[in-house]
Formats: C-alpha cells, sequence, structure tokens
C-alpha cells in the first residue's frame, strides 16, 4: 500500500499541510510532535519525493466573476495513446479547463470548466472544444451549487486501514 511507505510522523506532517498549507514550520512541528529543523528536512523530503506537489490559495471562483462552473463529458473518435495525450495536452492549454480527467466506460474524459459567464462558455465549447481534432461526442452539466469541496486526501481513513493491517 503507498501510504504504507510513510511513517505516522510523515502522514501527520501532510495532514496538517494539507488543513492549512501556510502555517510555519514551527507551528507545523509543535502540531506533529517533533522539533522544527527534523520537521522541515521531513517536509523537503516529502516535496523532493513528490508527495507534496505544491501550495495553493483556494479561491472563490464566484467571488472573483466566475459565476459559471461546468463539469464536460468528451468522448473521442479514436482512443489511442497518441490521440489520447494530444487531447490531454489540449486541455492542459485552455484556459477555462481546470480539470481533466480521463474516465472508463462510455465517456472518455470529464472535465471541470469555469467561466464568467454562459456566454464565454458556450463560445469555447462551440468555437474550440467541440471543434477540436478527435472529440465525437460532447455533454455538458451546468453546476447549481456545490455541497461539498474537499481538497486533498481522507488522512483518517488511510490512517484506519493502516492500523487494520498492522
Amino acid at each position: 500500500m503507498p501510504g504504507s511507505r510513510l511513517d505516522p510522523i510523515d502522514r501527520k506532517i501532510l495532514a496538517e499541510l494539507q488543513a492549512d498549507g501556510r502555517m510555519t514550520n514551527v507551528e507545523l512541528a509543535r502540531r506533529v510532535g517533533i522539533s522544527a529543523p527534523p520537521c522541515l528536512r521531513r517536509v523537503r523530503t516529502l516535496e523532493e519525493q513528490g508527495y507534496i506537489r505544491g501550495y495553493h490559495a483556494r479561491v472563490d471562483a464566484r467571488e472573483l466573476g466566475f459565476e459559471v462552473q461546468v463539469f464536460v463529458m468528451v468522448g473521442l473518435v479514436s482512443q489511442a495513446e497518441a490521440d489520447l495525450v494530444a487531447f490531454e495536452d489540449r486541455c492542459r492549454a485552455w484556459p477555462l479547463v481546470r480539470e481533466c480527467h480521463m474516465l472508463n466506460g462510455e465517456v472518455d474524459f470529464v472535465l471541470k470548466c469555469v467561466s464568467p459567464d454562459l456566454s464565454t462558455f458556450q463560445s469555447f465549447l462551440t468555437g474550440e472544444l467541440t471543434a477540436a481534432e478527435n472529440v465525437a461526442s460532447v455533454k455538458t452539466s451546468l453546476v447549481i451549487r456545490a455541497a461539498k469541496e474537499e481538497p486533498g486526501v481522507p488522512f483518517g481513513i488511510l490512517e484506519d486501514r493502516l492500523s487494520r493491517s498492522a
């Protein structure tokens, strides 16, 4: 199990930083029960090993004027690896696409998009997404409201699972 490669202190560090990535190293060390220098070394190691991929502010899209959020299900003509990679590259280049996930089943990709208004999203949809090479079908679902938006992973479940397997 991947999470078991980390010791309990590393997992505590990750859980604390996931909850508040702005805390000082001294505060983080206090919360996980070690002194500041080894805590900083552990954080740097977790970053180098790819467990920590970055630090971000969670901004309120609607407060910033991005009133429209849409989930888009995309079917491709071809699922050859080169075509999948080409579509993923295209998604990375589109600013309105904030997340892109390849799926199995009847839909190839689901995209999470944000837009300041419906007309901007419609222009993207008709001018870029549906016109893109290899796109066979597009279905959209406009978000009415979000009941939950939790980043990261549920560390409590990981800890329970690890304690049962020990």
